[in-house]
């Protein structure tokens, strides 16, 4: 009950609150503070994908400015020689205002990561940009093969786009899905995700397609790990992900196991949108913002 109270408050909530809680989720708001925390991740075996916070631009400017900020994440991956990767929203290239405008901006970061011999993944957002996503994907790994795309187990049109992705050994970041989409477009019951996101790990694992096996679920967890051990996978043929400040135990356990893993690693100066998300999906979310509010969390 506390949980769904605080969740329906959060709009109210002094933004001061909301960071001082989100700040676990968030590696600050510049670029020096996502290097500092990778550069911890890594030493404590954990691989990164680090994230500019931000999405649907509205002006031309700003697209072009996100697109800078990625290729300066990636000079600082290399220059610190940090074990990570880059992860992007299209609707930060300004997907949203012109297609190929966006498709121009990816394209120059997919260059530069290539010249560094980096890899970019390109988030899925809500169903809008699906169809557009998986059409720059389609459209651009005819040239470069140093990307790879999402998915999401909650949509029910998934299982057909993961059958078009493995003939192309598309590299996939599998996960349930976070955007409120109406039951025409995705699964609505726990139950149903679960299961459909185990079909489409089988589908993945049995085309050859390398994945990332995204999830805080144990269900899921325990699911994968089963099936990459009685199927004997290889260790380059999947990780796991995780979310920076969630499970971070768990993430311990599963490094510990000799399986690779993966922080998804988000910093910016656009984090309240990010931190509300992630809050209301983090069912200890409420006794943190409990002990912040009460001036109890140090």
């Amino acid at each position: 009950m506390i949980n769904k109270i605080i969740t329906a408050s959060l709009p109210i909530i002094p933004k001061i609150i909301i960071g001082k809680v989100a700040s676990r989720y968030i590696a600050g708001d510049s670029l020096k503070t996502a290097v500092n925390t990778t550069e911890q991740l890594n030493k404590s075996g954990a691989l990164v994908t680090i994230d500019v916070l931000g999405e649907d631009v509205t002006s031309e400017e700003e697209a072009i400015n996100t697109t800078k900020e990625c290729e300066l994440v990636l000079k600082a991956i290399a220059e610190n020689k940090l074990n990570s990767n880059l992860s992007l929203k299209l609707t930060q290239l300004g997907l949203q205002i012109d297609y190929k405008f966006c498709r121009k901006n990816l394209v120059s970061i997919l260059k530069y990561a290539s010249r560094l011999n980096n890899f970019v993944r390109i988030d899925m957002e809500n169903h809008t940009c699906t169809d557009q996503t998986l059409e720059l994907y389609f459209d651009l790994n005819k040239t470069y093969k140093n990307f790879g795309v999402v998915i999401q187990s909650y949509l029910r049109r998934s299982e057909n786009d993961i059958k078009l992705l493995v003939n192309k050994k598309a590299n996939v970041r599998l996960c349930k899905g976070i955007y409120k989409e109406p039951p025409g477009i995705a699964f609505q019951s726990a139950d149903e995700i679960r299961e459909n996101y185990k079909l489409l790990l089988r589908l993945l694992f049995e085309n050859g397609s390398y994945i990332g096996i995204a999830t805080h679920d144990d269900n899921l967890l325990n699911y994968a790990s089963s099936y990459i051990s009685t199927k004997k996978k290889k260790l380059d043929q999947y990780e796991f992900q995780m979310l920076l400040g969630v499970r971070a135990e768990k993430r311990k356990s599963i490094i510990s196991d000799g399986h690779p893993l993966r922080v998804y690693t988000p910093y910016g100066k656009d984090w309240y949108a990010y931190s509300i998300r992630r809050l209301k999906e983090n069912p200890q979310m409420a006794f943190y913002i409990a002990k912040a509010f009460f001036g109890l969390e140090k």
